[in-house]
């Protein structure tokens, strides 16, 4: 398989969750996958809606796996957030958060923090110890007058075990309750995939976006014009893929396959389907 468009990608973008990982379970072996990355001589950015760990913490997950990154090649759901909040509500303040210590500490960054009293918005992210309390508090809030403001619309997170609920069953949960709908900030939004490729020093033309999610990853990735690469290994199963218009310019069973398909010479074995 030859395209004429391969020899242009110089970068890469590669989502998280069903792409590198199920939960703490790497898909293939992560270390060989960067190296092959780094001999083919591509510019990488992470890029994911996962709002639950914050940059650092996600570099040393990576180093787990003996991948080491540095900070400003990753980019999530919750820095994105910061910087509309930034943009949106300028000199930082109390927002109401519900969301895990990435999210919290990532804004903390940017200068909100956490309150009832009074908050600037109420802010929602994937938090697996969600509870009705929180859920009460944030409908109240929003109820009262607090925008509300999500970091990312992924309905289901893939967990080694299957499919479990994501940001945006929660989200669903506080729409339904307080009448609003929420701004959403991470993919298929642009913002987090333009401070991508303002990182990478690319343009969008150069750039191919894997992901493992047709609505979010594949789709954010289409708008801004940016090559796409689909993975089976997360969400998305393959009858579903062959819906999609329009098509993935890659569908493959995994990001190694993806680099198989790219790389011209055919050093690395290539399982696409």
């Amino acid at each position: 398989m030859s395209e004429p468009w391969f020899s242009s990608i110089k970068s890469v973008i590669l989502d998280m969750d069903g792409v590198l990982w199920r939960g703490d379970q790497q898909i293939g072996v992560l270390s060989d996958i960067f190296s092959k990355i780094n001999k083919m001589k591509l510019s990488v950015v992470l890029a994911t809606n996962n709002s639950t760990l914050s940059a650092e913490q996600y570099i040393r997950k990576l180093a787990r796996y003996g991948v080491n990154l540095e900070l400003w090649q990753v980019v999530n759901s919750a820095q994105a957030t910061g910087h509309y909040l930034e943009r949106e509500l300028s000199t930082g303040g109390p927002i109401y958060i519900i969301g895990e210590d990435g999210l919290i500490k990532t804004l903390n960054e940017f200068g909100f923090y956490h309150s009832e009293n009074r908050p600037m918005a109420v802010v929602v992210g994937l938090d697996r110890q969600i509870t009705y309390e929180k859920l009460r508090i944030g409908t109240l809030l929003v109820r009262a007058g607090a925008p509300l403001i999500a970091t990312n619309p992924d309905k289901t997170f893939p967990a080694p075990e299957g499919l479990v609920p994501g940001a945006g069953a929660i989200i669903a949960s506080l729409e339904a309750s307080s009448g609003v709908s929420a701004q959403i900030i991470g993919k298929p939004s642009p913002e987090m995939y333009r401070v991508a490729l303002g990182r990478l020093n690319k343009n969008a033309e150069e750039t191919l976006i894997v992901g493992d999610r047709l609505e979010t990853d594949i789709a954010g990735a289409q708008a801004i014009g940016c090559r796409t690469a689909l993975v089976l290994s997360g969400v998305t199963e393959k009858n579903i893929a062959a819906k999609w218009l329009p098509k993935p310019d890659i569908i493959a069973s995994d990001l190694d396959s993806v680099l198989g398909v790219l790389n011209p010479k055919n050093e690395f074995q290539t399982k696409s389907v």
